[in-house]
């Protein structure tokens, strides 16, 4: 297995972490031990990708309840699974108490080990689903919001008197407004593929540039805002003229160069 189960055993007697370092000893799993509640909480935030939390219930300074409520405000953990394990409280109070605070399970000692083995599966299994939707859900939110703003955008371009080119980071071209349209002579739609070697931008192996200091190119390779440069373009007629751009870097969150605009 390449990824295993990874699982945090808290309990305070060394012994019984031992016990559970032999359930789980083989590659499927990689269990993390911690003897207090406190020492629980450190571990959770340095190992976000804990599966499923195995708790005693009996520990000194911060019982098993106590951590579990603590664990479930830690971003990202309000839905890690926790089972609880206990030589002592296996009452009724005791387990409502436990599914109160955010338990799913109850085992008391001593515990069948396969069962425990084949829960602690179901739990992870259940949790990198949840993980799996919620990313999938969030994916969608951004797609939606991308879209909305894709279109305010060209809203946006088409209310402007100038001409607007916007381009990805490999020098594609991504947008164009009705104004760059009628500056190259066409009112068809661009392929992304051929539009800047058409123009003189690149070659027709992608290659950025042939011309190296115009605007586009020093936005793209050097991350460099330029103003008010002549630059010499074929349009799609075949003519030519000389047009005055600007251009300026898009850049992303990690401050890399993620596109381009030339006015």
């Amino acid at each position: 297995m390449n990824n295993p189960i990874k699982i945090l055993a808290v309990d305070d007697k060394p012994n019984n972490l031992v016990a559970l370092q032999a359930v789980f000893q083989d590659s499927d799993y990689r269990l993390i031990e911690a003897e207090s509640g406190y020492q629980a909480l450190d571990l959770l935030v340095a190992h976000p990708d804990v599966a499923v939390v195995l708790l005693d219930v009996q520990m000194p300074g911060m019982d098993g309840f106590e951590t579990a409520s603590r664990i479930k405000q830690i971003p990202g953990m309000q839905t890690i699974p926790i089972i609880f394990i206990t030589a002592v409280f296996h009452e009724d109070p005791f387990v409502k108490q436990g599914y109160k605070v955010g338990g799913l399970d109850y085992f008391s000692k001593p515990f069948d080990p396969d069962i425990l083995k084949l829960k602690v599966g179901i739990y992870a299994s259940l949790k990198q689903k949840a993980f799996l939707i919620e990313e999938r859900v969030k994916r969608i939110t951004e797609t939606e919001e991308l879209l909305k703003a894709g279109r305010k955008l060209t809203a946006i371009l088409e209310t402007l008197s100038v001409g607007v080119l916007i381009s990805d980071g490999q020098g594609n071209i991504c947008q164009i407004n009705e104004v760059v349209s009628k500056i190259l002579k066409t009112s068809e739609a661009f392929k992304k593929d051929n539009y800047g070697e058409v123009i003189g931008w690149w070659d027709h192996q992608g290659n950025i540039l042939k011309q190296e200091n115009s605007p586009l190119a020093m936005a793209l390779s050097r991350g460099e805002t330029s103003h008010n440069n002549q630059i010499k373009i074929t349009c799609l007629d075949g003519t030519s003229k000389i047009v005055v751009a600007s251009a300026s870097p898009l850049k992303g969150l990690d401050d890399h160069i993620v596109g381009a605009v030339v006015v």
